[in-house]
């Protein structure tokens, strides 16, 4: 029956039920074959048992391969800002420019890349995952290319910008990848995953960055980026399949053209081969307004309150370590530039344990939650997402208040311990405070991302790339100007001052983790009209 002749409701056990067409955005729907009748009809997945149409076909197994795939795909971002940080000071003599021209290279940086996904993310939710996210990754190749023979700054600038546009989109791109093929209870381990692979690059990026502008430059920073990044591409084309779920279901449409990996070409999945070739899928009209709609998220009570904690706790981290290069040559000033590098690594490491140990941990305390909901409401082998009542912020936040604590704690403390140092600062022992807290405050911080961009594709599974770009922006353009001003603070207010301010910030904003937890699941039943 055509999809215009469908009634805006169907009978679930004489029940009216809205029809997936007719349901409240924002809400994630999968649709079941209705068998009852002479009609062929859908339902939603809260009148059948969830396991009748899983969210993918993929097993367990390839549904982990593709989250590692994407989530290489996804290093780059921080993999390009981080690797960058211990040549700022050999950039600066080459260039014949000061730290802080560099430094403007940086706040370019974050603002391309808080800009960049929100295109992507429209692209790759309308036109597909995969033409996304070769778009992107060929953008980011072309830029490090050219990155290698700069020559001047202004050159330097524009094509760090050029850089960003291609390795931020990745991130939203393989955010919605997991979200086409996640279960619910499996999506926090997923996006847990994601963000540890993806904040790899954050652990050993600046380590790499320091031994290659020690050996050989600056410039041999971005040859290695194009190499990675074309072995990457070339993954991509080989073996990820398009997910996009109007163009590839759940898995069980043939693919074909740009969507279609090229390893299919030599071994088709065994669901496809006995079933025939679709028509090209008739996609949504690539418009403003479908670039612009996400963005219109941040106007939701929800996830205001929601994006704009977690926007505030990424600029602090992002001044800690944007700061890093100049804190430790002004308070040790015989460190070598591989050295540098190396104390970049409790932080990195400290983003990769928060990203893996949360994802995991949300998955516990989501099914936990699903199974007190279930027990509660008699339910049993029920999409309990579906359900309005479910309490999905407090599935998902239960862990924030702990970690925002430990955050705020970890600030105060970090900008007193370089004070430690001052009697015996060239013994390398006296990092140990300092770095230590770095490992806390990143671990916490990216927790915190982590609890966010969940909560975020829960509540907009369909359009996940499009949200999770929008949280993207609001954290990076508060990123960026978080950046700019952190290195004239260190210059007027000393070291210890000025994280301490950074600290008085975090507390008074910190009462809106109380709102979220208390208000979100209110605005949000508002919002959807439950």
């Amino acid at each position: 029956m055509p999809a215009s002749s469908l009634s805006p409701y169907t009978l679930n056990n004489g029940t009216p039920t809205p029809t997936a067409a007719h349901s409240q955005p924002g809400t994630e729907v999968e649709l079941q074959p209705y068998t009852g009748g002479d009609s062929e009809r859908e339902v939603p997945a809260q009148a059948t048992d969830r396991s009748e149409r899983p969210r993918h076909i993929f097993s367990k197994h390839r549904k982990w391969m593709t989250v590692y795939m994407v989530s290489i795909g996804g290093a780059f971002s921080a993999l390009s800002s981080n690797i960058y940080f211990p040549a700022i000071d050999t950039i600066s003599k080459d260039l014949g420019v000061s730290a802080t021209d560099v430094g403007f290279t940086i706040t370019v940086y974050m603002i391309i890349q808080g800009i960049a996904p929100s295109l992507y993310g429209s692209i790759s939710d309308s036109r597909g995952r995969r033409i996304a996210f070769v778009t992107a990754l060929v953008v980011y190749l072309a830029a490090n290319v050219s990155l290698a023979f700069t020559s001047d700054l202004a050159m330097l600038v524009v094509l760090r910008g050029l850089q960003a546009a291609g390795s931020a989109a990745t991130i939203s791109i393989s955010t919605g990848v997991i979200a086409d093929i996640a279960e619910p209870d499996e999506r926090a381990g997923f996006m847990g995953t994601n963000a540890g692979i993806r904040m790899i690059g954050q652990a050993i990026g600046p380590v790499i960055g320091g031994l290659l502008n020690s050996a050989w430059g600056f410039r041999s920073i971005f040859w290695f980026l194009s190499v990675f990044s074309a072995l990457v591409l070339l993954g991509l084309l080989i073996f990820l399949p398009e997910t996009q779920r109007t163009i590839a279901g759940n898995g069980d449409v043939p693919l074909r053209g740009l969507y279609k990996p090229w390893s299919y070409y030599f071994k088709l999945p065994k669901e496809w081969r006995n079933a025939p070739v679709p028509p090209a899928p008739k996609l949504e009209k690539l418009s403003w307004r479908t670039i612009v709609e996400p963005l219109t998220y941040v106007l939701r009570m929800d996830i205001l309150v929601l994006l704009s904690w977690g926007a505030l706790v990424y600029t602090i981290w992002s001044m800690v370590t944007s700061s890093t290069t100049t804190v430790l040559l002004k308070t040790f000033p015989d460190l070598t530039q591989w050295q540098v590098g190396l104390c970049f690594l409790p932080n990195g490491i400290g983003c990769v344990f928060g990203s893996v140990c949360t994802g995991r941990l949300m998955d516990r305390a989501f099914k936990r939650a699903e199974t007190r909901y279930r027990e509660e409401h008699g339910l049993a082998n029920v999409n309990v997402k579906s359900q309005h009542d479910f309490p999905i912020e407090h599935a998902r936040l239960s862990l924030m208040p702990y970690f925002s604590v430990i955050f705020i704690v970890s600030m105060a403390l970090y900008g007193p311990s370089y004070d430690f140092n001052d009697l015996r600062r060239h013994f390398a022992g006296n990092l140990v405070a300092s770095l230590g807290l770095q490992f806390i405050i990143a671990s916490t911080a990216t927790a915190i991302f982590n609890i966010n961009s969940t909560i975020l594709v829960d509540c907009f599974p369909d359009n996940s790339a499009g949200a999770t770009a929008t949280n993207n922006l609001c954290r990076c353009l508060l990123g960026a100007a978080g950046v700019s001003v952190i290195q004239p603070m260190i210059a007027k207010l000393k070291i210890r001052n000025a994280f301490l301010v950074l600290t008085g910030i975090a507390v008074v904003f910190s009462p809106l983790v109380w709102v979220q937890w208390r208000m979100a699941e209110k605005w949000r039943r508002n919002r959807l009209g439950a």
